[in-house]
């Protein structure tokens, strides 16, 4: 019969009948096939922040509680960590450092980043390669950088001081004057830092309409008109990035600097508390103590995030109505 069938429909032209079967999946759709890419691009990174992010830190607020001797002993303390670092005078002076730290780091970078990001904004001629050249320390290890900083800064053989008596002034002390020393770090983390943030900022320049700047010109508005009236308003998102961002890295970051650097003198005077835990964990064997410093500072870093995300209202045009 079946045979007699496709004789007839080859004779009538007629299409052949598809049979469904159970062995057909069926397909997905437009929205399921976008979330399934969406997820597959996100998986790396998802994947790399809790094997590498989040399990650590969960790791190491259980390990805060803990009193750790050696390598696999392990002591339950409960909140004897904490007890101790509410107690231990160098832990907060560490914090208060940090504190100047932040509050001279981050403004300082904000500012000089901003104005390097309207500068290079400019079409002069081989604006590509001063462009390269303020990146440029961005992507040198910062062991590499503290090493030819500390170099630069000797006291005795330093280019910098060099100059300095070349040009009839005396040289200065800069990494074992503990009025000096964390200065000169502040320095040269600006100088790391400086063209990371410039790129930054001159992505936000970039994606503001060149009508808003042609109009101020006809309206006979000046650069600090158009600068406050325009530039900046529209750079909100762009500022509020630069702003959590490198508070972040400051209350967090910098240990390879200062290591090299300074090694957190003199007089502990650039001893961050990054560097402090750094200190108590690798150098003492203080892990369980430095998990606790460690947790607290992590606690910091995130009422500071949240404090930035109150006032600046997350980088939003709205007024938050």
């Amino acid at each position: 019969m079946s045979s007699v069938a496709a004789q007839e429909r080859r004779r009538t032209g007629a299409a052949p009948t598809r049979t469904s079967t159970s062995s057909e999946r069926p397909r997905l759709s437009r929205r399921h096939r976008e979330w399934l890419a969406a997820g597959l691009f996100l998986a790396p990174d998802v994947l790399g922040l809790l094997v590498f992010v989040a399990v650590p830190m969960v790791l190491s607020i259980a390990l805060s509680f803990f009193q750790v001797s050696g390598f696999g002993s392990y002591e339950w303390i409960g909140l004897g960590n904490y007890e101790r670092m509410l107690d231990d005078p160098l832990f907060w002076d560490s914090m208060k450092i940090t504190g100047l730290y932040v509050v001279v780091l981050v403004p300082v970078l904000f500012c000089v980043s901003l104005a390097l990001g309207l500068l290079v904004k400019q079409r002069l001629p081989g604006i590509g390669v001063y462009r390269t050249a303020l990146f440029l320390p961005y992507v040198v290890s910062l062991v590499v950088v503290g090493v030819l900083w500390k170099f630069l800064l000797d006291e005795q053989t330093g280019a910098v001081n060099r100059a300095m008596r070349a040009a009839g002034f005396d040289g200065e002390s800069w990494l074992g004057s503990p009025s000096l020393a964390l200065g000169c770090v502040i320095a040269v983390m600006v100088w790391v830092m400086m063209g990371y943030y410039m790129i930054i900022f001159l992505a936000g320049l970039q994606e503001i309409p060149k009508e808003f700047y042609e109009a101020a010109k006809i309206d006979g508005a000046g650069p600090w008109t158009t600068f406050r009236t325009i530039t900046w308003p529209l750079l909100r998102p762009t500022s509020f990035f630069v702003l959590l961002m490198s508070t972040v890295a400051a209350i967090t970051g910098g240990l390879d600097l200062i290591f090299v650097l300074t090694n957190g003198g003199p007089a502990n005077g650039t001893s961050l508390a990054i560097f402090y835990i750094y200190q108590q964990a690798f150098g003492f064997g203080e892990y369980g103590y430095a998990s606790a410093m460690g947790s607290f500072l992590v606690l910091i870093m995130v009422l500071v995030s949240a404090v930035i995300f109150k006032f600046t209202r997350g980088g939003r045009f709205d007024d938050g109505e």
